[in-house]
């Protein structure tokens, strides 16, 4: 069975795409190197007149009405034009900015890591974990306020019942979990393959909202990204976070961050729901549904705890706000899970951020990483950008 790689602009763009100011970055043939750009009219703008770094462009102050003026900026084709490679590729849009996470945010996610922690990264014990453990902490998560007067007592609980966990002290204690999920320019985009560590026999995708935040704190759009991760590695120690989340090409972003404006805003990402579909070369597929009003943390206390007198991001920052759905469903045999296969299509969608889609590969069978800042400095510096 093969499955479509062909992406157009009808397919990945916001339902209300003409009320959307959607900014991002694309490797245009014509400029050549990465720019940053706004997508008006099924066109690609070239932002670089206001600024060679999508980073630096977020920190303009009323960015949103200076985007208005699409006659200041330069098209370097048609959106379709860049999906289908023949100006150039659809970047993550992201470049200077840290990339982060936050972990363990909903129940649902939080009861998985719990058993990942007892199964030791062993699928074939998940099952058995999962029914023994699921009645008892699936009721206690439910609603629960991480951080709350019932949070500290249902915490007391758990550990008279021997089944307090270092997730449960982050997903309902006063600290939340805040990772580093990849290196500044090492996210890939929409269309891209997404990188699986090629020892994992037991990892998912990790559809999340992930948020725009300037130098100062402020909130001021939001995108899709694929918090791909390995379940068996984290699993075996919570040491291997790192290597369970930073590989080659395991974050992807975008299509696009849309700004806030009268029309959009953090409240309207409060009440979205985020669509997963996963579709194998097998035949195998998936679906989930994972709604934002479930999640245990605003958004505003996260980024509280990413951002403030004890740690600066200078160029802004993109965060991952966690994910509600950690996949159960037996693929390779009966009790044995999720787990990828080489040639998954991934598709995370919201109808007002767009769709977000990859493919899944090995990540040292996915392109290597080597623009990193040096090559961005260099490229900007030959184009006369800097």
């Amino acid at each position: 069975m093969s499955v479509e790689k062909l992406l157009s602009a009808q397919l990945i763009l916001p339902q209300d795409v003409n009320d959307a100011v959607l900014v991002g970055r694309v490797w245009s043939k014509a400029a050549g190197g990465p720019c940053p750009v706004l997508l008006l009219k099924g066109q690609i703008l070239d932002l670089s007149s206001l600024s060679p770094t999508l980073s630096d462009i977020l920190e303009l102050d009323g960015l949103v009405d200076q985007l208005k003026d699409e006659a200041k900026f330069t098209k370097l084709g048609s959106l379709d034009q860049f999906l289908n490679g023949e100006a150039g590729e659809l970047l993550a849009p992201t470049d200077l900015q840290a990339v982060k996470a936050a972990g363990v945010t909903f129940a649902d996610s939080m009861l998985e890591r719990v058993i990942e922690e007892q199964a030791k990264g062993d699928p074939l014990r998940a099952q058995e974990i999962r029914g023994r453990l699921a009645p008892v902490l699936g009721d206690n998560l439910k609603g629960l306020v991480a951080g709350s007067e019932k949070a500290a007592e249902v915490k007391k609980l758990l550990q008279e019942l021997g089944l307090w966990s270092q997730y449960l002290e982050v997903g309902i204690g006063p600290d939340a979990e805040i990772f580093t999920k990849a290196q500044p320019m090492s996210s890939v985009g929409c269309g891209a393959a997404v990188g699986i560590h090629p020892k994992s026999d037991w990892n998912n995708p990790e559809p999340e909202v992930v948020l725009a935040v300037t130098s100062k704190g402020e909130i001021i759009g939001a995108t899709l990204g694929n918090d791909v991760n390995l379940r068996d590695f984290e699993g075996r120690s919570a040491l291997l976070l790192s290597k369970a989340k930073d590989n080659n090409a395991s974050c992807s972003l975008g299509p696009f961050i849309r700004l806030f404006d009268e029309r959009f805003s953090l409240e309207d990402v409060k009440k979205s729901e985020i669509a997963l579909s996963v579709e194998g070369v097998d035949g195998f597929t998936m679906t989930g549904v994972s709604a934002m009003a479930a999640i245990s943390r605003s958004p505003e206390d996260l980024v509280s705890q990413l951002l403030n007198d004890n740690h600066q991001y200078p160029d802004g920052v993109v965060f991952f706000l966690g994910t509600m759905f950690a996949p159960v469903k037996d693929r390779r045999g009966v009790g044995l899970g999720f787990t990828h296969e080489i040639g998954d299509r991934v598709e995370i969608s919201t109808p007002r951020l767009g769709r977000l889609i990859n493919w899944v590969e090995r990540s040292d069978r996915c392109p290597k990483w080597d623009f990193g800042l040096g090559a961005f400095m260099k490229n900007l510096a030959q184009r006369g950008l800097l």
